[in-house]
């Protein structure tokens, strides 16, 4: 069952969750004052717009014509019910999801893509440099920056770079240059490279190279996929589509679930129900779902930290492992981020959300029983979401309940077979990682700034 939307009745605003929060997020710190940003700290790095966004309390933002109509090119997306995967697992619930792998890129990453590209051109920005984990954010930017007539340059991190290669030809073939992170072109880069000439690289190194490689050009703006604010409320044309398609099938989801590297995928499906939810209306549980071996909401620790490896980038309050931490090369490059979104972590902290770690195998044999039974091949990414939604169906069929669970299939799997070559060939393994080197990493987390900032 699928309910789609005419185009008329796509989203005219994003949603801005810190409208309807009690407890908003401390504001980030400058990185060498430990003192709260104000514009002008950011404008080396964003256009105003976004930074105005950044900082906005209201709770809606128009979405500007221009992005609308691009919009259209892959917007709304449809909301499927799984039937076929609910007959595999015997369950009485109700599974739905929102399916995002018919844009360009192939991901939800082109929601806030083309808005970021869009707001970059509209102050004369001439090219914007990203970084990219498994290539989605990539992608994206590569395809909004070609709609805007804008250069694009990407710092993949190796592991992936390496991985998926056909996800490298596809932002080339978008127009824009793609290099391994970590790099020689950068300082950051090169000091990585010095310690560990054999690292397969994270998003924290690589956002590091992008953010050195765009302050250096006053005609240059650094685009980031993910962990802002601003990068979340474009992605809540998701959840506010997916509120109006349940309203015409007279459904409600209990449970929402999504998969979280920086939260800008968790945010765009569940931020909408999560605002509904505290204005007074239906309650719904929504669980952010991350690697067993990248488990910062479950393991990390809650303080100020950087966003990226070398401390260009302000600080953050949010749970992370510590900005030094380099995961294991698992295959779902897009979630191998040490940190969390200031906005998820203190939805976290408060009690509003919940939080997942799985491991990489069991997230595989839920993608494979999805691809079988319906037709779909998912992301890794969106693997972890699965393996939840088939844990919750589990147990509110041993609880005797049926529930109605709606997850986010951010993106198809297209571009990431050799991940599904290696599971099935058995060459995939779990990660355990021991608290001893975690809590090394995490002493680089500032909590005795909470008070400051």
């Amino acid at each position: 069952m699928k309910i789609y939307l005419d185009s008329r009745e796509m989203p005219s605003h994003f949603y801005n969750i810190v409208a309807d929060l009690t407890n908003r997020p401390l504001p980030p710190l400058h990185p060498q004052t430990k003192k709260p940003v104000g514009p002008a700290d950011l404008t080396p790095l964003f256009p105003m717009e976004l930074i105005l966004q950044e900082v906005s309390t209201a709770r809606k933002i128009p979405i500007p014509e221009t992005v609308r109509e691009i919009y259209s090119l892959f917007r709304p997306s449809p909301l499927v019910r799984a039937l076929r995967f609910e007959k595999a697992l015997g369950t009485r619930s109700k599974i739905f999801f929102k399916y995002e792998g018919g844009s360009p890129s192939g991901s939800h990453k082109a929601n806030t893509a083309v808005a970021q590209a869009y707001y970059n051109k509209q102050e004369g920005v001439k090219k914007i440099v990203t970084e990219t984990g498994a290539g989605q954010w990539g992608t994206a930017l590569s395809f909004a920056c070609a709609q805007f007539g804008l250069e694009c340059e990407v710092f993949m991190v190796k592991g992936s770079y390496d991985q998926k290669p056909y996800r490298r030809s596809i932002m080339q073939t978008f127009g824009a240059t793609v290099h391994s992170s970590p790099s020689n072109l950068t300082q950051a880069g090169l000091e990585v490279l010095r310690e560990d000439p054999d690292s397969l690289g994270s998003l924290g190194i690589a956002i590091s190279e992008a953010v050195e490689v765009a302050v250096q050009d006053p005609s240059t703006h650094y685009a980031l996929g993910s962990v802002l604010n601003h990068v979340l409320l474009h992605q809540t044309v998701i959840g506010q589509e997916a509120m109006l398609q349940f309203e015409k099938v007279n459904e409600y989801p209990d449970i929402i679930i999504a998969p979280l590297g920086g939260g800008s995928n968790f945010a765009g499906v569940s931020f909408p129900f999560i605002g509904e939810m505290l204005r007074g209306g239906k309650s719904v549980r929504s669980i952010a779902v991350e690697p067993a071996s990248c488990p910062k909401l479950t393991r990390g620790v809650f303080g100020y930290d950087f966003g990226d490896k070398s401390g260009y980038t302000p600080m953050l309050p949010m749970y992370s492992l510590g900005h030094d931490f380099i995961p294991p090369g698992i295959h779902a490059g897009g979630l191998r981020y040490h940190g969390a979104s200031a906005l998820c972590s203190q939805l976290l902290k408060d009690g509003l959300i919940e939080a997942s770690a799985i491991q990489q195998i069991e997230c595989f044999e839920a993608g494979l029983l999805f691809a079988k039974t319906e037709g779909i091949i998912p992301a890794p990414e969106a693997n972890h979401a699965l393996a939840q939604v088939v844990r919750e169906a589990k147990q509110a069929d041993e609880e005797g309940k049926e529930k109605t669970i709606l997850f986010n299939l951010c993106g198809h799997g297209h571009f990431d077979m050799s991940a599904y070559t290696d599971f099935i060939q058995g060459k995939l393994v779990d990660h355990e990682l021991e608290q001893e080197l975690l809590s090394k990493y995490a002493a680089s987390v500032s909590t005795d700034l909470l008070n400051q900032g």
